[in-house]
């Protein structure tokens, strides 16, 4: 301890209160949830709810390790374009046949989930969609919903289909509980990603909103403007003309982008702009333009800098982006890659002024204007995802059956127990560094290291209940008003608790801290406490009703224009589908009273 230690009761009741703090913190999301997550933990640690030695015990759980090597391979699947092979098929496929191309995609991501994390799934097919909507003449908005939707219920299929699984099984395996296979949930995945298929095809398809986000105006040619900078020489009779006014700079194939005065940038209150001997004017503007501007007296061509060729994308801030938390003026994307943030998009609002004080968020999307070999370098150094278009790196092809063998030896050897996943994940992630299928530097920046600090604090956060007493405080609380409904009833509160939990909350939080209660609910019940852990890690993940619930919806908010009320009007629905679905399986499987 660390000298100050609460007991019995008063250490139960303090329990309650810090993580109904921590859940309204989580759902304001004023702080990141990993920070939250953090404080929680340390604060149960100052106030001796905590041992020392319990948190430093979480370290050993095998589950966080599992899914940074899981992370790894996932990096060399994306590395050598394993992934990259779905998008020449699709595109392939659009124009002949466009149904078939919608269901080979789906088809490909409910698969590939099942083996893959789904967070990078999502983030290589979001703009696969976007040239496939664009291409089927619809709207993003109705694919990409959809896709955020089946990765995760293909996540289901298997234990390493979501890091949720690999969580809650590691929870339950500090319980003593008998470690689940790597496809003993597949059943119940089956069912409930065949269910959520037909729901689409029968009513899902029409609920769905036609939403316009940046990536819809931007169209699937996107034609090469330029870039450049024209002085205002002192002779010039622009001096004196407020910017905005000057006929030059109006016209239709023409944006005034900004006006530097010294080092200075005067974009933020353009018309208030009086042009003085000396500005330099960022124009954005067609061939045509720029070659009539060469011969304008009024104005001078600055031979240093000369005309940049540039495009329009739009980038996605997914998570692990070095731009979350900072404010866009901070970052001096001009001086440092000579790109302007022409707008962002946030929950179904079209942001253009102001934008040096927005402060960068998951599922942000920002409209980019620069040199494709500049946007390129600002999406490699701050991990942005381009959303209007697939990436076009450079991939080791060559090392491609690699990464895919050694993904598929760590699902075969783990379907036939040869050795624990988080040895075989290990192997293969040495495989991967040491083939060079992806370089050690590349490699570890697709572990998410908020991910992880957020599943080791939970962690200890779940070992402070258990240290109290806490978990059976809940359980004695719950058991006399559960002890005489039907087994399968009780499973029922135990599944749409989790549910609704991870509608608001962060997936994992639920599943560290639902898991052991779960458990110690069914024991005192007398019931086997298996089928109840299954019922939390599928609570835990498939979660559609808000953007909240799983970190691949905020992913496709953005991209998507979506509201909060789309997914509310097509979730809801879908989650009260797949929970009756999952409850009527799990028992079958697994009987609910041993």
């Amino acid at each position: 301890m660390l000298g100050f230690e609460l007991t019995g009761t008063t250490a139960s009741v303090a329990m309650l209160i810090i993580v109904s703090i921590t859940f309204v913190l989580f759902i304001r999301e004023k702080h990141p949830p990993e920070v939250i997550a953090i404080a929680s933990a340390a604060t149960m640690m100052v106030l001796g709810l905590l041992p020392v030695e319990d948190a430093a015990g979480v370290l050993s759980n095998a589950a966080p390790w599992t899914i940074a090597f899981m992370y790894l391979l996932m990096g060399g699947l994306m590395r050598t374009g394993a992934l990259d092979l779905m998008s020449s098929i699709v595109s392939a496929r659009a124009d002949t046949n466009p149904m078939l191309a919608v269901a080979s995609l789906f088809g490909f991501v409910i698969v590939a989930s099942a083996v893959m994390n789904n967070t990078p799934v999502v983030a290589v097919m979001i703009p696969i969609c976007i040239q496939l909507a664009l291409r089927l003449g619809t709207t993003p908005s109705k694919l990409l919903m959809p896709l955020s939707y089946f990765t995760l219920m293909g996540g289901m299929i298997s234990l390493i289909g979501t890091s949720t699984n690999l969580l809650v099984d590691g929870v339950a395996r500090e319980r003593g509980m008998e470690p689940f296979t790597i496809f003993e949930i597949a059943p119940v995945g089956i069912a409930i990603t065949l269910a959520g298929i037909a729901y689409f095809l029968l009513i899902g398809r029409k609920l769905l909103p036609e939403r316009t986000s940046l990536a819809g105006f931007l169209g699937s040619r996107r034609e090469m403007k330029y870039f450049t900078e024209v002085a205002i020489p002192e002779d010039s009779s622009l001096v004196g003309q407020t910017v905005t006014e000057v006929a030059l700079f109006k016209r239709d194939a023409v944006r005034l982008i900004d006006v530097l005065r010294g080092d200075a940038s005067l974009r933020r209150n353009l018309p208030e702009v009086v042009l003085a001997p000396g500005d330099r004017v960022v124009l954005r503007s067609e061939m045509s333009d720029l070659l009539e501007m060469l011969d304008n007296k009024n104005l001078q061509m600055l031979d240093k800098l000369g005309s940049v060729a540039t495009e329009t994308v739009e980038v996605l801030i997914s998570p692990g982006c070095h731009l979350i938390g900072r404010r866009l003026g901070d970052l001096r994307l001009r001086r440092r890659y000579g790109i302007y943030v022409l707008a962002a998009h946030r929950r179904n609002q079209n942001i253009g002024r102001q934008l040096d004080d927005l402060v960068v968020r998951v599922g942000d999307t920002l409209l980019l204007e620069g040199a494709p070999e500049d946007i390129g370098r600002l999406a490699t150094d701050m991990e942005m995802v381009d959303v209007s278009r697939p990436s076009a790196r450079a991939y080791r092809r060559n090392r491609a059956p690699i990464a895919i063998i050694c993904l598929l030896a760590v699902v075969t050897l783990a379907a036939l127990n040869v050795a624990p996943i988080l040895a075989l994940s290990f192997l293969a992630a040495a495989v991967i560094l040491i083939t060079r299928c992806v370089d050690a530097e590349e490699a570890f920046s697709f572990v998410d290291g908020r991910l992880m600090a957020m599943i080791f604090a939970m962690l200890a956060v779940g070992e402070a209940l258990e240290h109290t007493g806490t978990v059976n405080l809940i359980v004695d609380f719950l058991a006399p008003h559960l002890m005489d409904l039907p087994p399968f009833l009780t499973l029922i509160a135990v599944y749409f608790l989790g549910l609704i939990l991870t509608e608001v909350l962060s997936n994992n939080a639920v599943a560290v801290l639902l898991t052991p209660i779960a458990i110690a609910l069914a024991t005192t019940l007398g019931h086997d406490p298996r089928p109840y852990v299954v019922a939390v890690m599928f609570a835990a993940t498939v979660a559609f009703a808000t953007p909240i619930g799983y970190q691949t919806h905020m992913m496709v908010y953005g991209p998507g224009g979506y509201r909060f009320s789309d997914f509310v009007k097509v979730g809801v629905p879908l989650d009260i589908i797949c929970g009756i679905v999952a409850c009527l399986i799990i028992p079958i499987l697994w009987p609910l009273v041993p």
